[in-house]
C-alpha cells in the first residue's frame, strides 16, 4: 500500500509506504501520527503513488497541461536514462578514471569476511613475522582496510596497551 501525504506546516508532499504509525516530512521534518496527515492518494503501485504526486505539484504551479502532454511515469524515467553522456563518459570527460572509481565502489560495498577494521589490523600483528608500519598497511589494504585507517587503529592499540612499538616493529601484548 502506497499513500501520497501532505504536510500541514510546509505543504510538500511525500509518497509513504505502507501504514506506518508516524511520519516525518521530508522538507520540514514535522513529525506525526500518519493518519492526521492528510492522505491525497492510496494506491497499491508504487509507480501509480508516485505519478499521483507529480500530479498534485504539477496543478499546485498550474502546470497540468504541461504534465497531460508528458507519457507516463515509467516511460519519463526511461526517456531520463536515455538523455545525456552515461555515467563512465561523464567521469572521464571529468578527469576521473572510471575503473579506479568502479573499483573503490565494489571495495566499499564488498562485504569484509566477518573482520571488523580492528580485528583486520589484529590479524596482521599476529599473522606478519616482522609487522612495522608499512606491513600492516599493505596487510589490511588487501583486506579492504584504508591505509590511513589502518594507521589510526595503530596508534589507537598503542595508546590503550594493548600493542607495542618499538624499533618501529609492533607487537600485540
Amino acid at each position: 500500500m502506497y499513500a501520497v501525504v501532505g504536510c500541514s506546516e510546509c505543504a510538500a508532499l511525500w509518497v509513504l509506504e505502507g501504514r506506518p504509525e508516524t511520519s516525518e516530512c521530508p522538507r520540514c521534518g514535522s513529525r506525526r501520527p500518519t493518519d492526521r496527515r492528510r492522505t491525497f492518494v492510496r494506491t497499491e503501485d508504487a509507480d501509480a503513488a508516485r505519478e499521483a504526486r507529480a500530479r498534485l505539484l504539477a496543478e499546485r504551479q498550474d502546470e497540468a497541461s504541461a504534465f497531460e502532454a508528458v507519457e507516463d511515469f515509467a516511460a519519463l524515467e526511461a526517456d531520463l536514462d536515455a538523455a545525456g553522456p552515461d555515467d563512465e563518459t561523464y567521469l572521464a570527460e571529468s578527469g576521473l578514471d572510471p575503473e579506479r572509481i568502479a573499483e573503490a565502489g565494489e571495495r566499499a560495498t564488498a562485504p569484509r569476511r566477518g573482520q571488523s577494521r580492528k580485528e583486520t589490523v589484529m590479524a596482521a600483528l599476529r599473522e606478519l613475522d616482522e609487522p612495522d608500519a608499512a606491513a600492516v598497511r599493505a596487510f589490511c589494504a588487501e583486506r579492504g582496510v584504508a591505509e590511513g585507517d589502518a594507521e589510526a587503529i595503530l596508534r589507537k592499540l598503542v595508546r590503550a596497551g594493548e600493542v607495542t612499538e618499538a624499533g618501529g616493529a609492533y607487537r600485540l601484548l
